[in-house]
């Protein structure tokens, strides 16, 4: 019993020796726990390696670096096909060549195409005669010589004719064929639907193409691209006022390309938690091609808010802290919230006001205090 009243007795001895100790160890660098403040000694070596700045509110931009690939825009880039099976007879084009609307790109002859020709010249005659029958029964019976219903008749037989007739021109309308310029037994012609330049030419004359064949040609206006950035979920409420992109492509990462924001998707891609956000950029000297990939900086527009060194805020468990200077020899823990960051700054939403003084080196001396 005697042996066990000792060894409690050492270990008591023991424990108040090292919180001695430990007290000591604060003492001697002169600093002291108060609740939520933190006092140094006026004479605590410590001092000196504590910084503050006093913080204000000033204008900040917000701004972010994400991943981004160029593209041609949609409305400016066509694929040119043709719409029927047979066998090329003439190109009229080449690499680089700029078109215009209507410019002919190649021509085909086609079986296919001749039968669609030859239908609708037939329904086209057919609905003509329609009409002249009509017409002409039209006149007997005014005349008192022909019968109602020999017209009645003929009025169906035109309805049926001229509903041939739409029909076969619709086909045509479908593979952008006018019929005026159409001549039956002709080679088909096809032409680009829009103004740009053939960035790819696979016309081959003489080639048969079949019906399901991809396109031999492709058409697009690079004057102007977009460049798809993508937008992690948790940084969409950086991009509600964005006011700027700036583009680096690693072809070329010495040359910074600015742009305008074109559009922010309303759409969360599922796979990949991001929104994309199209930025357009001028390309007049072609240094921007589709499918380069680069990195967006993307800027907010400039507001007025109370800005923090990043280098000032503490992190425990879920929440953001901050040391703020009271007085000579006091420092505070102010809880924070934060609404935007990067690596130097922080927008802070509440928790300080405009003339603060902060803790930006050396807190790391006080929280080792506590």
């Amino acid at each position: 019993m005697k042996k066990i009243i000792f060894s409690i007795g050492l270990v008591l001895l023991y424990a108040c020796a090292d919180r001695s100790q430990g007290q000591r160890h604060a003492d001697d660098r002169g600093v002291r726990v108060e609740e939520e403040c933190v006092v140094l000694a006026a004479d605590s070596p410590i001092r000196e390696r504590i910084k503050t700045q006093s913080i204000h509110f000033s204008d900040y931009q917000a701004a972010f670096t994400t991943s981004g690939v160029v593209q041609a825009i949609p409305t400016g880039y066509a694929e040119i096909a043709s719409p029927f099976a047979g066998r090329i007879v003439k190109s009229f084009v080449r690499l680089g060549q700029q078109v215009v609307p209507g410019s002919p790109v190649f021509s085909i002859s086609s079986p296919s195409f001749f039968e669609t020709g030859k239908a609708y010249y037939q329904a086209k005659q057919e609905m003509e005669l329609a009409l002249k029958s009509l017409n002409r029964e039209k006149d007997l019976l005014r005349n008192n010589v022909g019968v109602a219903k020999e017209v009645e008749e003929a009025e169906v037989n035109y309805e049926l004719r001229k509903k041939d007739y739409e029909n076969a021109l619709a086909a045509l309308s479908v593979f952008q064929i006018e019929p005026e310029k159409m001549t039956l037994g002709q080679p088909l012609v096809i032409t680009s639907p829009i103004a740009g330049e053939i960035v790819k030419n696979n016309i081959v004359i003489g080639q048969y193409i079949k019906e399901d064949a991809g396109p031999l040609a492709l058409v697009a206006d690079l004057n102007k691209v977009w460049v798809v950035a993508h937008v992690k979920e948790k940084d969409i409420p950086l991009i509600r006022r964005l006011n700027r992109a700036d583009i680096r492509l690693m072809a070329v990462p010495d040359t910074v390309f600015s742009g305008t924001v074109y559009h922010v998707s309303e759409l969360l891609d599922e796979e990949t938690r991001s929104v994309e956000v199209i930025i357009e950029c001028d390309n007049r000297d072609r240094r921007l091609k589709p499918f380069m990939y680069g990195t967006v900086q993307l800027t907010d527009t400039p507001s007025r808010a109370l800005v923090i060194p990043t280098s000032a805020i503490l992190q425990r468990e879920d929440d953001c802290y901050v040391l703020v200077r009271e007085s000579e020899d006091r420092y505070r823990k102010v809880r924070i919230s934060v609404s935007s960051s990067d690596e130097r700054q922080t927008v802070v939403s509440s928790g300080l006001g405009d003339g603060d003084k902060v803790v930006t080196e050396g807190a790391f001396y006080l929280i080792d205090a506590r």
